[in-house]
């Protein structure tokens, strides 16, 4: 196919076989051979030059599509143990990736030039599901994950309490679990990991928890906070891009400690894996700290020292 596609572009047999670093008669012969053997006839030979027969037009663009397939092929192949090529399909949950992959993007990119990153937001109960049917290559979502495959931590995202200006909480210097007894608690739907961290808060200090009035998203459930139906905890990632520009909100720890959710990386066990995730997971990493400093975000490793 390749001597057939040279053939084509230089309509000449010597000029052919020298793109293809053959000697001519080998160039003829082979050509000749998948005549034969596809018992039509895909050029016209004379001695002053060659021409491509319509069929062999047709045959040449599949040819050179095959070609080109191939070379793909190699791209991705070669870069296997030593980096990461081709398409990535990444899931992970929707109060993550929009606030996580701007920062992370960019870097990605430089260091990982032939990857493709294709990010797909689901609900965090759904990923480790979809990671295991072949829906995802690899997820990034709130830990633990009951899922039998390969696992590395991320970071430690402190969650804050975000409350609107005109709330009562928000003229205290510090606000404890105990301050929120009977305060209206606003959450995210069913199937994201958030609200069963607020559904938790809100048993262990007596709040009172919003069935009613639950966000289908952040922005909303912010939205919803600002005409004052309650307070609501929020991750570090979008606080950090979004509530702290917001002047309608004032954010606090809860507690000397504060609360946090642990963010890491999953991919499914292989003995030849396509890509090496644990290099993907240690740059990741290594951007949230460099990014958003470890007072902020931090690797569980940091933490626990």
């Amino acid at each position: 196919m390749e001597y057939l596609v040279a053939v084509a572009d230089n309509r000449h047999f010597g000029r052919a076989a020298e793109r293809v670093n053959v000697t001519q008669p080998t160039l003829s012969e082979q050509l000749r051979t998948l005549e034969q053997r596809l018992g039509v006839e895909l050029v016209e030979r004379s001695r002053s030059n060659v021409v491509v027969t319509p069929l062999g037009f047709e045959v040449v663009e599949i040819a050179r599509r095959m070609l080109q397939d191939a070379q793909r092929i190699v791209d991705i192949t070669g870069n296997v143990g030593s980096g990461i090529a081709g398409v990535v399909r990444l899931g992970l949950p929707p109060t993550i990736g929009p606030y996580l992959l701007p920062r992370v993007d960019p870097t990605l990119h430089a260091t990982y030039p032939k990857l493709k990153l294709y990010a797909r937001e689901e609900l965090p109960h759904a990923l480790p599901r979809e990671l295991a049917e072949g829906i995802h290559d690899v997820i990034i979502a709130p830990l633990p994950v009951n899922q039998n495959a390969k696992e590395a931590v991320l970071f430690e995202e402190p969650l804050y309490l975000a409350v609107p200006i005109d709330h009562e909480l928000a003229n205290r210097s510090s606000i404890k679990a105990a301050d929120l007894e009977g305060v209206d608690l606003l959450a995210l739907g069913p199937g994201h990991q958030l609200r069963e961290l607020v559904v938790n808060l809100a048993a262990e200090c007596g709040a009172n928890l919003r069935y009613d009035y639950e966000g289908t998203s952040l922005d909303t459930l912010r939205e919803m906070m600002a005409t004052g139906l309650g307070v609501s905890l929020m991750p570090g990632l979008y606080v950090r891009s979004v509530v702290s520009k917001d002047p309608r909100f004032k954010t606090f720890d809860i507690g000397s400690r504060g609360l946090s959710r642990t963010i890491g990386m999953l991919w499914r066990k292989s003995k030849n894996p396509q890509h090496n995730f644990d290099n993907l997971a240690v740059l990741i990493r290594n951007i949230v700290k460099d990014e958003f400093g470890p007072s902020r975000v931090k690797t569980r490793a940091e933490s626990v020292a």
